[in-house]
């Protein structure tokens, strides 16, 4: 008999049932659920819980002559204030955010194509130095800052000696708080590009050389495409964080002008019955940045982040 007869008579057996699955296999998908349902209820229990409140509180209303008090409500009217009346803050948190992601990327692109491809038996030692700040608390950088800032320090001395600061000082100043957002965010600039750059292929830059590239031409259409993945990472990684940061402008920044997240803690901390504003703005903030995320990634985008 021929194997194509062999074939259609075992298909036509009624005796012939097809193969269940093994039992290792079943287990081995529970396995994996099981293995997810940690993470799941702590992102359940510290992420989604909290938001829902916030959302709740978000709505609710202050109690007409007693402040501190409030009650449940669908009071729009907080978002309608965190849009209209802290429209500058949240202007203010974007462009001061802005500039340090950009000042952040200035320094740290170098400083990672150093690591990457010059750095030799020294890039542990670089790397060490990247991560060294991570070991010290962040107010306490902030407050490190606010020391090497001031008016009696070397920097504003030098800067005044070569009368390149018109105001006289830094601490207090716009410029101090980039300056403190630029420094404290930069390890989050500095790994992603790094790690994108020392997966590269350096072969596929040499053959920019090779076919009579020059060096600004090889980094633009070679090096830079192959590292935007870790461009884009580290941009969010420094940018998102440094929207939301009250600390710097708290501790460098002068005392009028702040930053929407100066504004969210005085609404939870400071200001009597301010928690309906305070979630309201925090929402607002949070929204906004989803916005200009999902814009961003989509024009700048690879497939690693898309």
């Amino acid at each position: 008999m021929s194997s194509l007869a062999q074939v259609s008579q075992v298909a036509g057996d009624p005796a012939v049932h097809p193969v269940a699955p093994a039992p290792e296999t079943e287990k081995r998908s529970w396995t994996a659920y099981l293995l997810l349902l940690p993470g799941v209820l702590w992102l359940g229990v510290f992420f989604i819980l909290p938001l829902v409140q916030l959302a709740a509180v978000s709505l609710q209303s202050r109690y007409p002559g007693f402040p501190g008090y409030y009650y449940r409500d669908l009071n729009f009217e907080n978002y309608a204030s965190a849009l209209t009346d802290y429209a500058p803050h949240f202007a203010r948190s974007f462009l001061y955010a802005g500039l340090a992601t950009l000042l952040a990327f200035v320094v740290a692109y170098p400083l990672a194509y150093a690591m990457a491809f010059k750095a030799g038996r020294w890039r542990n030692l670089m790397m060490i130095c990247v991560v060294a700040p991570f070991f010290t608390s962040f107010i306490l950088r902030t407050f490190a800052w606010s020391q090497i800032l001031a008016d009696e320090a070397w920097v504003a001395g030098i800067l005044n000696f070569l009368h390149l600061l018109p105001g006289g000082h830094i601490i207090n100043t716009p410029v101090a708080v980039i300056a403190g957002l630029t420094y404290n965010f930069l390890p989050f600039m500095v790994l992603p590009i790094y790690a994108s750059l020392e997966r590269a292929d350096p072969r596929v830059i040499e053959a920019g050389g090779d076919l009579y590239a020059n060096g600004f031409t090889t980094f633009r259409t070679v090096t830079l495409p192959m590292s935007m993945p870790g461009v884009l990472a580290g941009t969010l990684l420094t940018f998102i964080p440094a929207a939301g940061d009250f600390v710097n402008m708290e501790l460098l920044g002068p005392q009028r002008g702040k930053m929407v997240g100066n504004v969210i803690n005085d609404q939870f901390l400071a200001v009597p019955g301010g928690y309906p504003v305070a979630a309201a703005l925090s929402f607002t903030l949070m929204a906004a940045i989803l916005v200009m995320v999902f814009l961003y990634v989509r024009r700048f985008g690879t497939d690693e982040l898309v």
